[in-house]
């Protein structure tokens, strides 16, 4: 049975605020990973990390831009392995929603098929959940003008 991250989080900034952090490579690497990601369909990028031969993992999460709706919906694939050409498939999803004078953010990433993957399924949903909240401080941050040392 394939396992789903979903996580839901309130920024209280508006969704232009929030997609910034999800589209900008700078901004990116401030609360998940360096990269060389565009918003544009298409594209081929790649987040880099520190390899975990023990979940098999060689540090390198290939991905395709595959969905860009503008402040309200972003995909793209997400491949990873143990750097010996084997990719495991998932898709990680961004949902935007204007509300309450904020957004709300959805994320979803699906894709985690067979127990295998149990160990890496827990590492990213615990470092997802981790990382969406990063967002909301580096937001808080910026908004009240201070920076994280």
């Amino acid at each position: 049975m394939a396992k789903i991250i979903k996580h839901q989080l309130f920024y209280p900034h508006p969704p232009a605020v929030v997609w910034d952090y999800l589209t900008n490579a700078e901004l990116i690497a401030q609360w998940l990973m360096k990269s060389n990601f565009l918003p544009i369909v298409g594209h081929d990028f790649q987040f880099k990390a520190k390899p975990m031969p023990e979940l098999d993992f060689d540090g390198i999460f290939y991905c395709k831009v595959l969905e860009v709706v503008p402040f309200t919906k972003l995909s793209y694939s997400w491949k990873f392995g143990p750097g010996d050409g084997t990719l495991n498939n998932s898709v990680v999803n961004w949902t935007l929603t204007e509300k309450d004078n904020g957004t709300e953010l959805l994320l979803i990433h699906n894709g985690f098929e067979g127990t295998s993957l149990l160990s890496m399924f827990a590492s990213m949903n615990e470092g997802w959940l981790r990382n969406i909240k990063k967002i909301l401080q580096l937001i808080n941050d910026a908004t009240n003008g201070t920076t994280q040392a």
